[in-house]
């Protein structure tokens, strides 16, 4: 008990006097997340809307894939990763391992099964005469489109958010495809993992505590976008 208590202040400590080290550390971590996120966010929400609008052979087939792919192991993704980015892969051309952009490449892949699960299940619980109804009132197909996902927008909020923590307490994939590297790629996450096994536990928690609070910051402003117009 009187470990975590030094871990709490500890935190404390760090945030109060703004640690430089821990300030990089947090803002890499929130940068590579967020850019995920993003990516994820695109790619998901667009494979989700085409999926749910489109009736073709095997769609439950690709559909159990995507379901399955919510429950990727990060270690997975970062083996293949980095199998990917290796100087003697396929794209080891690029010279990109072992820094912040293959960490996002890494955690976009995290990412997108997830936010594209969540979005799919939104887009296909709303009710099907909907779209034909949108369309009898004149709309184009991009603007019915428009129109579902606005009707979605809490719990395509909700996928946006399942995306975000799931990449944001990763930590198997940050350290095979970014190496840890001090000031360049090391994040919240693979911090902690390091100075756990050196046995530093206040510092570790200290760095817990800190991730749980940018965790909590950032769904906590996702939620205000998502709760802020309730629908009727």
């Amino acid at each position: 008990m009187d470990m975590i208590l030094d871990g709490i202040l500890k935190a404390l400590c760090l945030l109060v006097t703004l640690d430089a080290e821990v300030r990089d550390i947090t803002l890499l971590s929130l940068a590579v997340s967020s850019s995920a996120t993003l990516v994820s966010l695109v790619v998901g929400v667009t494979v989700a809307t085409a999926v749910a609008l489109t009736e073709f052979p095997g769609k439950r087939l690709l559909i159990s894939l995507i379901n399955t792919g919510m429950g990727l192991p990060p270690v997975v993704v970062g083996l293949f990763v980095s199998i990917m980015l290796w100087r003697n892969g396929p794209f080891g051309f690029l010279g990109i391992l072992y820094t912040p952009l293959a960490m996002v490449i890494a955690q976009a892949l995290i990412a997108t099964p997830i936010v594209t699960g969540v979005s799919l299940a939104a887009l296909q619980h709303l009710p099907k005469d909907l779209r034909l109804q949108i369309l009898a009132l004149g709309a184009t197909r991009r603007q019915m489109v428009w129109i579902l996902m606005k009707e979605a927008r809490l719990p395509l909020l909700a996928a946006a958010m399942a995306g975000f923590g799931g990449v944001i307490s990763e930590v198997g994939a940050s350290i095979m495809v970014g190496g840890n590297i001090k000031g360049y790629t090391r994040v919240l996450t693979t911090a902690t993992v390091m100075e756990t096994g050196r046995g530093n536990f206040e510092v570790a928690i200290a760095l817990s505590v800190i991730l749980l609070l940018v965790a909590f910051a950032v769904n906590a402003c996702l939620t205000w976008i998502q709760q802020r117009r309730r629908p009727r």
